[in-house]
């Protein structure tokens, strides 16, 4: 009987260890190789169900959390918790829910997390977070989610993308190590620069980690990444609060819903799963006319103080080219907020205008014009007369300055922004003809709060509703001229993802150097393959003459030269020599005979990072053209992407040479160039 009830107590308690044991585990939720464990205090892990040579994160560490005067709150103990399958305008998936309490000090917070996986966004893993005070007021000074780490492998660095914008104009794809620190704050960096990409990115040669937000509007929160130790990098989503957030006793505060995603190669495959998300989930994109792929000359050569002589007399030059459009850059104008022609420069005004325009279009050309939109000078009439209605105020009311055109930013929530914007496109479309717009200005980005009273009580209303005034810019535009080309240049700033929506010609906007221009082309192919890309002015580029790196990415040509000589009054030269000529002509004539631009770039063959030389791929028919790019290289390049059933010729098409045929099977070629070489690989017998 004794060693009957021994055996009883024996089995009790193996059951009852092996019972803890399982409530001890935490709940597994797979999404393709994405594997996030939840454990009984609501902080998730990443992992990789693929078999990697070095693990994909460090554990343990606290990925959602507040920070409550100085004080983490992150463990939660579990409540509840349940699954169920979901069918919404997304997909189908599964939504994991749970339900945590902590209690400590006076201070008691439920937490709800809700993580969702979808069938047709494998790999992803989307956050809803929702905190209740359930006891006395607290002032909160900080929210973090989605906070996991990238382990170092053998590679040397990391690579990443980091979508903030700052007065630095910095490179949106970087190397990250150890002492490496970037806050990525999608509001105001600067008084006249903000916004961005909600995209935090950070890879390995083997895998990457992303993360980042799919509200269907900006959020003023931050997306830091961080390499303090050598071992490891840090990335996540959070929002700090100027003097904190008070939460009153069964208040709520619903954090954004945010994602984490992994993935292979660069960043390319990162942000085109993301965009492909926020289009599911309601996000507007737009596809471009055929005329947002036509070559660009820009009057800017000329700069502010430009005649009309100036630029008519430049445009047989540029119809010899064969570029198509002619752009009226800054200096027309009264002022900012007064878009009327400047009697004092140009004595016919607007008839001056209207006269221009049709001289333009006389020589088989489309006519653009340069406009800040959202920026009021004061002592024009719109100041003088709607100073109170218009203008988006600071929290001590003061105006909000626009460093780079010494003008105050006009509300985008005011209805009188809307109706003198109106006005103004029928004022360039209607009355002067003009067939697209060149949208200026690193203003353009984003927006502050606006603390204008007469524009209601909710200051983040602006930054919010700022990509629906470019929507309404858009689809005014478009009323006007079914073809008209609305290009978006925020000048430096890593563009707006929201105010894709109001675009139809992106661009490298100001870049400060030819990689620039190529990494910004890789992000905005990524984003929307149906958006023509410009890749600037060519005298922005390596040396003022780069038209490889425009070609090379699918970027529409575009350039600012004066001719038969410059303004006295500029203060640079960009006069087309003779020697200058030749080269324009070659270029400009490649382009529009193979519009690379329209074509399929392949941005997921090759990783912008790690794989050397740097190699960008478009596909056009049968052909995929490969643009290398180095200082001084000299060895063996990879042709990816070629079907290894089929033998190819390799050309230099720029310098129309024949190098060599690739057996098939084969995808390896010496090679020895400067700076970049173009190549096309075409099928035997094609």
């Amino acid at each position: 009987m004794k060693k009957t009830a021994l055996i009883f107590v024996v089995m009790m308690m193996t059951l009852l260890l092996a019972l803890k044991s399982k409530d001890d585990k935490p709940v597994t939720i797979v999404s393709g190789s994405l594997k996030i464990e939840v454990d009984k205090s609501l902080q998730s892990s990443v992992f990789s169900n693929e078999a990697l040579t070095t693990k994909l994160s460090q554990s343990n560490i606290s990925s959602g959390y507040l920070v409550i005067d100085d004080r983490v709150v992150s463990a939660f103990k579990l409540v509840s918790e349940n699954s169920e399958k979901v069918k919404n305008s997304i997909g189908n998936g599964t939504r994991f829910s749970f339900i945590g309490l902590y209690q400590k000090d006076n201070i008691s917070i439920e937490k709800k997390l809700l993580i969702t996986v979808y069938d047709e966004f494998p790999e992803m893993a989307f956050f809803k977070v929702e905190y209740t005070n359930k006891n006395a007021a607290i002032r909160i000074d900080k929210w973090v989610n989605n906070h996991y780490t990238l382990v170092q492998n053998k590679d040397t660095v990391f690579w990443s993308f980091q979508g903030q914008s700052t007065e630095a104009r910095a490179d949106w794809i970087l190397s990250v190590n150890p002492g490496f620190y970037q806050r990525n704050y999608m509001g105001m960096n600067y008084s006249d620069y903000g916004g961005g990409i909600p995209v935090s990115d950070l890879w390995r040669k083997d895998i990457g980690l992303a993360v980042g937000h799919v509200s269907l509007h900006p959020e003023l929160v931050s997306l830091p990444v961080e390499m303090s130790s050598s071992d490891y990098a840090e990335l996540s989503v959070e929002k700090r609060f100027k003097g904190g957030f008070e939460l009153d006793e069964e208040e709520q505060l619903v954090l954004p819903e945010t994602f984490v995603m992994l993935h292979h190669g660069d960043a390319f495959n990162a942000l085109r799963k993301y965009a492909g998300f926020m289009k599911a989930a309601g996000i507007r994109f737009n596809k471009s006319p055929e005329t947002a792929y036509e070559p660009v000359w820009c009057a800017w050569g000329y700069e502010r103080k430009f005649t009309m002589e100036e630029v008519a007399g430049t445009l047989p030059k540029v119809k010899e080219l064969g570029i198509k459009w002619a752009v009226i850059d800054d200096g027309y104008q009264i002022g900012e907020g007064d878009w009327n022609v400047d009697k004092k420069r140009f004595p016919e005004g607007n008839k001056a205008m209207q006269q221009m325009v049709n001289t333009i279009h006389d020589n088989g050309l489309k006519a653009k014009l340069w406009w800040a939109p959202l920026a009021l000078d004061p002592c024009t009439p719109l100041w003088n007369n709607h100073y109170n209605e218009i203008l988006l105020l600071n929290e001590d009311t003061s105006p909000r300055f626009i460093t780079w055109w010494d003008a105050y930013y006009m509300s985008p929530v005011a209805e009188i922004t809307t109706k003198e914007t109106k006005n103004v496109l029928s004022l360039f479309f209607d009355e002067w003809d003009f067939d697209g717009l060149k949208m200026d200005g690193q203003h353009m980005n984003a927006v502050p709060p606006d603390y204008n009273e007469l524009h209601g009580d909710n200051p983040e209303l602006a930054p919010e509703k700022l990509p629906e005034f470019y929507q309404m810019v858009y689809d005014v535009s478009v009323d006007r001229k079914e073809n008209a080309v609305v290009e978006n240049c925020p000048c430096g700033c890593c563009v707006s993802f929201y105010n894709l929506a109001g675009m139809n010609q992106a661009v490298s906007s100001d870049p400060l150097n030819s990689w620039q221009i190529r990494l910004k082309g890789k992000v905005y192919h990524a984003l929307n393959p149906d958006l023509a890309y410009y890749g600037d002015h060519v005298e922005l580029s390596d040396n003022g003459s780069d038209f490889a790196s425009s070609f090379g990415v699918g970027a529409v040509l575009g350039t600012k030269f004066t001719w038969p000589k410059d303004n006295p009054y500029a203060e640079a030269s960009y006069l087309l020599t003779p020697e200058k000529e030749k080269t324009w002509k070659k270029w400009f004539a490649l382009y529009n005979r193979l519009m690379l631009s329209k074509a399929e770039y392949l941005g997921s063959l090759y990783d912008i990072g790690f794989d050397k030389p740097e190699t960008h791929v478009i596909k056009k028919d049968n052909s995929i053209y490969y643009s290398f790019f180095g200082d001084h290289w000299n060895g063996e390049v990879v042709f990816k992407g070629l079907d290894s059933q089929n033998s190819y010729q390799i050309t230099d098409y720029v310098n129309n040479k024949m190098l060599s045929v690739l057996k098939a099977g084969e995808n390896r070629l010496s090679l020895s160039f400067d700076r970049s070489i173009l190549l096309v690989a075409t099928p035997v017998g094609h």
